[in-house]
Order: structure tokens, then sequence, then C-alpha cells
């Protein structure tokens, strides 16, 4: 009896093993030795990615690097973090959510957290079995605006980098954003543009993070949705980042909804749905789903 229980236990220990192997590599610091502009070494000075695989009988190839919402004050880890990722990885896309850095620390954190994220993920992209062409990156609300920053913030690497993942290009092969934060200007959200760039930020820098006035011919294919009743973040960021893509000639489509408050059921409902089914026809229409 006895050796029948502990035969079952090692079946049951190496089956949990198994299956947190197939859902890839856990938690990465982006930075091992230290992010730079870092304040301190506690996991808030940490930004980090926790990768989701897909399973092996659904893989396609495909990624995206998924960003939280908060007012760049908090992450909501949960119904716009780990839950998406399970979400994308039923559809064979790999999910790589990022712990970006937020208050107290401003721009550029945030944006050096994401355009790494986006270098790490290529790095890996063979051992991953992933397509360094297929790695798109999403937000939601203030993680919109990470998204959209680096959407529109990007570079193809430093070939001469000492740091083999510099060399990487930090540009998304597409994005797909969430009820965003887009702007700096007067359309904003006032908490998320505060804790970004502070109480006084100059002219300069509103109309560098005010994302829809960046775009260019190299802007990666984009997803929106926002519903034209959430008072938190006016569905204008949306609609003028969609016309700024139509305007250069870059696949987008702008699912905009007559109902919702800001957060779109936070994970359940049927705005939620509604976005969740739109985004993944729009992703096979890409062929980001392709295998």
């Amino acid at each position: 009896m006895l050796r029948i229980a502990a035969t079952l236990l090692l079946v049951l220990t190496c089956a949990t093993r198994a299956a947190h192997a197939a859902e890839g590599p856990g938690e990465m610091l982006l930075w091992p030795e230290g992010a730079p502009l870092a304040a301190g070494t506690t996991p808030k000075d940490k930004p980090s990615i926790t990768v989701h695989l897909a399973p092996a009988d659904k893989v396609n190839g495909a990624a995206v690097v998924i960003c939280p919402g908060g007012g760049y004050g908090a992450l909501m880890m949960s119904y716009e973090g780990h839950d998406i990722a399970k979400w994308l990885n039923d559809q064979g896309v790999a999910g790589i959510v990022l712990k970006y850095r937020i208050a107290p620390y401003k721009h550029p954190a945030p944006m050096l957290d994401g355009q790494r994220a986006m270098r790490l993920v290529r790095a890996h992209a063979a051992e991953w079995k992933l397509d360094p062409q297929r790695i798109g990156i999403m937000g939601f609300s203030a993680g919109g605006h990470v998204a959209s920053t680096i959407g529109t913030h990007f570079d193809a690497g430093k070939a001469d980098a000492a740091d083999a993942i510099d060399k990487q290009s930090c540009r998304p092969n597409f994005l797909c954003l969430v009820y965003p934060v887009v702007s700096m200007g007067p359309i904003t959200h006032g908490g998320s543009r505060s804790n970004l760039l502070g109480a006084n930020p100059t002219p300069e820098l509103i109309a560098l993070l005010s994302n829809e006035t960046q775009i260019t011919k190299d802007t990666p294919p984009a997803f929106l949705v926002h519903s034209t009743t959430d008072k938190a973040v006016s569905y204008e960021n949306s609609e003028r980042f969609y016309d700024a893509l139509k305007s250069k000639g870059i696949a987008t489509e702008f699912l905009k909804l007559t109902k919702g408050d800001h957060g779109l059921g936070c994970g359940k409902g049927e705005e939620w749905v509604a976005w969740q089914t739109a985004f993944s026809t729009w992703m096979n229409a890409q062929g980001v789903l392709k295998k």
C-alpha cells in the first residue's frame, strides 16, 4: 500500500512539473543585474516578465506582451494580465505579462521596460518556439499608453551592443489597445499623466508622449477597443490614434462600443466577450494565428 501511495505521489509530482514546464519559464527579470534608473533593489525596482507559453497541441508561434493597467500607480495583474495570457494560450499564442515600473518611477522607466520586454522575447524566440515576426504588444488603460508608446517609439536594436538582448529590435509586429490612455494632452487621464510625467510636464514632453502624434508609416498595425461611455478615459484617445493610423495607410480596426464602463466588465460580461472575439478575428485576418 505504501509503495502504491509513493508511486502515485511520484506520478502526481511529475505531472505537476510537466504542467508548469509547459507554461513557460515563469517570471524573468528584464535586467538581472539591475534595471536602468533603478532607485533600489526591492521588487518594485525590478521590472520583469512572466511567460505563459501555449500548450504544445495549440502553439502557433505568435506571442503578445501584455501591459496591465492601473494609472501608472498600480498594476491590474489578474484580469488584465495573467488571465489574458491564459486566454491567448487557448488560441495558441504565448502570453507574456509585463510588470513595468510605476510611480514613483516616471518616464522613461516604463517605456524602457516595455522596449526591453520586446527585445527579451525576441532574444528567446527560438528557445520558446516563437516567430520573431509575430510578436505583438497589448495594453489596457495606462498599460495601453505603455503599449502605444512602444508602438511609436522603437528602434531596430544596436548591432554593436555588449548585451545580446539589446541587439534585438523592440518594434512590435502588431498592437492591441484596450480602453487605452494614448494622449498626454487635454483628453488624457489626469492620474496617469501625473504619475508618468509629474505635476508640471513641459509642452515638449507632453507632445512626445501623446502617441497619436507620433505615428509614422512604420507604426505597426493596430486593433483598438473603447466605449463611448467611458467616463475615466475618453474614447477620443482611441479615436485619434485610429484616425492617425488610417491617415498613414496602416491596417487598423476600432471596435467602438456604445455602452460599457471603463474596464468593460473587468474580465467578464458581454463587452469583454465582444472585444476578445473581435480581436481574435482581427488577429486571424492579419495572419497572426497561422501555424
